[in-house]
């Protein structure tokens, strides 16, 4: 377990705007690492196994990753609440699934898990940033 010497330190280096920037690019993409790069291993590793879990289990209850359409406010807000998880929500997108099947009895559920895992990465990432500007 790191000393508090060792996370001030870390929070002193980390609080340079173009490293505050890297906290919150790589808070962003994964769940969890930029906790685990500024000694909260724990803590880390359960942001990344959580909202990993409740990404996949979207997923699975047949969940659909939104697409921006600002024809639908509705459906913009879901979007970009799905684009809080980073690279997990990439990662979908570009292989094609989180389509959604609309008969599935699971399907809100899922979209449900979808959008609370980015809303809740996006609260990581700002809880990551306050760890390295040193208020935590």
């Amino acid at each position: 377990m790191a000393t508090k010497s060792t996370t001030a330190e870390r929070a002193g280096v980390a609080a340079e705007p173009g490293t505050l920037a890297l906290v919150c690019v790589i808070a962003w993409a994964i769940p969890g690492a930029a906790h685990f790069w500024l000694g909260r291993r724990q803590k880390g590793l359960v942001f990344f196994l959580a909202l990993t879990a409740l990404f996949l289990l979207g997923l699975q209850l047949h969940g659909r990753i939104f697409a921006i359409d600002l024809q639908e406010p509705l459906s913009t807000l879901a979007a970009v609440a799905d684009l809080g998880l980073g690279l997990p929500w990439v990662i979908a997108r570009i292989a094609g699934v989180g389509t959604g099947q609309v008969t599935a009895l699971t399907y809100e559920y899922g979209n449900t898990f979808l959008i609370v895992a980015g809303l809740l990465n996006t609260l990581v990432v700002l809880d990551a940033f306050d760890i390295a500007m040193g208020r935590k």
